[in-house]
């Protein structure tokens, strides 16, 4: 990646990088790796992302919850911890901008696709653990995911459907449906392809891991296109 987006990357998210390298890494989708012959790309990071962000809302959680049960702690993480709240934090990153994707994904809509979006977050909080340690990193993920964490954002599950359901239902009597597209990929790494259709016409699309995540995403798009 040119060292001036690299620097401007660095720049949005405030953290300066004493290994650019693995940042480069967690902005390095798999389809351009396999574009270029690359045998790295963010997926490992994504990983390991993942069971940081994980640990760090948990301590919160348990820490700043103290009257909530061991459900009410999980029911809140999993509002938190979503790949609808990942996407928020990439949209405030202006990810699509920076992630390295091959011709074909772009032209696809990589750069707005919401798993790909939420994946690459999970990396670079990968790469900041690996760079700056877990304090640091807890700062860093605190600071972007503050937006959900006050009280009022985390007292119920976000559930998109619901809110969806709900919002229609004080404009018109059309019903929502939900019509799975595609699905890609090997049978232990699915992505599911949902597109939301209000009376008869098409609204969001959303991507996800399972029919529900991406259920769940189509509908927080055709939120934001009602917003």
């Amino acid at each position: 990646m040119h060292e001036t987006l690299i620097d401007k990357f660095q720049e949005i998210i405030g953290v300066k990088f004493k290994n650019i390298d693995i940042l480069n890494l967690a902005l390095t989708h798999s389809s351009y790796a396999n574009e270029r012959g690359l045998t790295e790309y963010n997926e490992r990071l994504e990983f390991l992302g993942d069971s940081v962000l994980q640990l760090c809302i948990t301590e919160y959680l348990y820490k700043n919850c103290k009257d909530n049960n061991e459900g009410d702690l999980t029911r809140k993480r999993a509002s938190i911890v979503c790949e609808a709240s990942l996407y928020k934090v990439g949209e405030k990153w202006k990810l699509g901008e920076f992630i390295k994707l091959s011709k074909g994904e772009k032209l696809s809509g990589g750069k707005t696709r919401i798993s790909t979006i939420a994946d690459a977050v999970e990396a670079v909080i990968a790469a900041v653990y690996l760079d700056s340690g877990y304090e640091f990193a807890k700062k860093f993920i605190l600071k972007f995911f503050s937006y959900i964490l006050d009280t009022g954002a985390i007292v119920n599950y976000l559930d998109h459907k619901t809110r969806l359901q709900e919002y229609i239902q004080s404009k018109t009597t059309d019903k929502i449906k939900y019509s799975l597209i595609k699905e890609e990929g090997p049978p232990h790494n699915k992505v599911f392809y949902v597109q939301v259709i209000i009376g008869e016409k098409i609204y969001g699309s959303g991507t996800g891991k399972s029919k529900k995540e991406a259920e769940q995403n189509a509908a927080y798009k055709t939120l934001k296109l009602f917003e």
